[in-house]
Formats: C-alpha cells, sequence, structure tokens
C-alpha cells in the first residue's frame, strides 16, 4: 500500500455537489420563509425564489443521473453489508473514543458501507420525496377538481415539508460528521480541490498510472 493524492472528485461532481449545496439552502431558506418561520422577504419574492431554486435542482438531478448512469459512478452507492456494522459502530462509540477509522477509502469505492446506504436512501426516496411532492404543489390547480382531491393539498403539503425537514436533518448530521476525526478542511479539500490522500493497492496504482495518469498528483 502506498499513500497517494489522487483525482477522486471531477469537475463535474464538484460542480454538481456545490450548486446542489446552494440550491437546497436556498430552498429551505424560502420555504421557512414562505411558512413564516422568518421575516426575510415577501411571499411573492420566497415563492418565485423556491420555484427558480427547484426548477434548477431538478434539470441538476436530471444531469446529475444521466452522468452517473454513463460514466458507471452509480457503482459508489451500491449498498454492502460488508464493513457496515464496524463503521456504524465507529460513529456510535468508537469515534468518541477516538480510535481511527475502520474503512479504507478506495479509489473503486470512495463511499464507506454507511455512506453508500445513506447517499442512495437520498436518491432513491428522500430526493423523489421532495420532487414528487413539489411538483404536485405546484400544479395542484391542474388536478385539484373533483370531489377526490379534496384535502389533497395538506397531505402534499405535509409531505413536501417533512421530506424538507428530513433534508435539514440531514445536512446537520453531514456538517456534523465534517468536524470529526480530521479537521473541518481536511474534509472539505477533497471536494473543492478533486484531490483526496488515500492508500492504492499496487493494483490500483499501476492502474492508474497506466490508463490515467492525470488523476494522480504529482
Amino acid at each position: 500500500m502506498s499513500k497517494r493524492h489522487v483525482l477522486i472528485f471531477n469537475r463535474f461532481e464538484r460542480f454538481w455537489h456545490w450548486t446542489q449545496a446552494i440550491a437546497i439552502f436556498v430552498l429551505l431558506f424560502t420555504g421557512f420563509g414562505i411558512h413564516g418561520l422568518h421575516p426575510f422577504g415577501d411571499f411573492e419574492t420566497l415563492v418565485s425564489a423556491h420555484v427558480l431554486a427547484a426548477v434548477y435542482l431538478m434539470v441538476l438531478w436530471v444531469f446529475a443521473i444521466f452522468w452517473h448512469l454513463t460514466t458507471g459512478s452509480w457503482r459508489h452507492y451500491v449498498p454492502t453489508s460488508q464493513g457496515l456494522l464496524r463503521v456504524a459502530r465507529y460513529y456510535a462509540i468508537d469515534i468518541f473514543k477516538g480510535e481511527d477509522h475502520p474503512y479504507r477509502k478506495h479509489f473503486w469505492r470512495k463511499h464507506n458501507p454507511l455512506q453508500a446506504i445513506t447517499y442512495l436512501a437520498l436518491k432513491l426516496v428522500l430526493f423523489p420525496a421532495i420532487w414528487l411532492s413539489g411538483l404536485a404543489y405546484l400544479s395542484y390547480g391542474l388536478w385539484s377538481q373533483g370531489a377526490m382531491t379534496n384535502g389533497a393539498l395538506e397531505w402534499v403539503a405535509l409531505a413536501h415539508t417533512a421530506a424538507a425537514f428530513a433534508m435539514l436533518v440531514f445536512i446537520i448530521l453531514h456538517i456534523y460528521l465534517l468536524t470529526t476525526g480530521h479537521s473541518f478542511a481536511e474534509h472539505v479539500r477533497p471536494m473543492v480541490t478533486g484531490y483526496d490522500e488515500i492508500e492504492l493497492s499496487d493494483v490500483e496504482e499501476a492502474y492508474l498510472r497506466q490508463d490515467e495518469p492525470g488523476r494522480l498528483r504529482r
């Protein structure tokens, strides 16, 4: 094993991550404002900004899904039980004892088992819940006619708000975990520069040297 600085996150991944984060913060801020939880901005402006940020995020997700499928990056999110309990125990108990993280980041699999399951749940459950409930809310005028739809908007609003709070909980936990283990800057730097220091097996290093030498920082 040898430690090398490797380009883990390419430009699109970093662009997708940061612009998605900005859009989500805008959506949370405007959404809470629409519900009257803060006094910043009038209702119409907040609604307009909320819709624009939502449309941008949905378009970004479409491109991200296409990118994951065409580049094979979806493999990083395939769940596995191998090492899952050790990682879960680390975050629940061992992290408070100052023990080392049990997962070694691989070039072929940059997310630990718990991260993979969490991100997969976000992409398959939480994001679609926000997306579909938001679209249903926005298009209410097209399907609101008839006795069967009485009271439906309230349930749509509750589902959308619940998904938003779930997203807020994820963000809080995500930021909290950035403060554990290594320094905050060390956690964030790879998503800024794209490079992270990881241990490469002989096979991984040979592959990178021959097929993707641009990923190795000299």
